[in-house]
């Protein structure tokens, strides 16, 4: 059993080497792999195959009286299950896409709200959301625009400064 449980032990280590050392197995194969196991040969299914085999034969040799042949059986099988299982989560987590990242561009035709007072040859301030958040911007409007007025995003003049004029309705 402490064979076993040695064996479950140095999985979980080489799980935890695995989050240190990203890409560590690839990298040291010189990438004679890619695209031959498709990920089959990643550290992550490989230490989750190890230790399943470790504590699933522990399990077994522990509860029942069987003997280490039939131990290793299980735990082969339940590593076997494990290292699938991790493929196709880490398969699944490196499809996932996410949105694109908002860009200055993305302000024009949105909308907000006047935060401080625009004078007509100046710079004020207005609230936009960019990306679903609150961001203060510098303002600029051909005519003076009060605090509190709706406004329209005409034109990004910078990163930080962006033309508006008021909402009419």
């Amino acid at each position: 059993m402490t064979f076993f449980l040695g064996l479950g032990i140095a999985g979980i280590v080489l799980l935890a080497f695995s989050l240190i050392f990203d890409g560590l197995l690839e990298g040291l194969l010189g990438g004679v792999t890619d695209g031959l196991f498709d990920g089959l040969l990643s550290l992550p299914v490989i230490a989750g195959f190890i230790s399943m085999l470790g504590f699933g034969g522990a399990i077994t040799l522990g509860a029942t009286s069987a003997g280490p042949f039939v131990a290793t059986l299980i735990g082969t099988a339940s590593g076997v299950a494990a290292a699938w299982l991790t493929w196709k989560l880490s398969k699944a987590l490196m499809r996932d896409q996410t949105h694109t990242t908002p860009r200055e561009s993305d302000l024009v035709g949105s909308s907000g709200s006047v935060v401080t007072a625009i004078p007509a040859a100046g710079y004020g301030e207005v609230l936009l959301n960019l990306g679903g958040q609150p961001v203060k911007y510098a303002a600029k409007s051909a005519t003076p625009v009060a605090r509190g007025t709706e406004i329209w995003v005409e034109e990004t003049l910078s990163t930080t400064s962006v033309a508006v004029r008021p909402v009419e309705r």
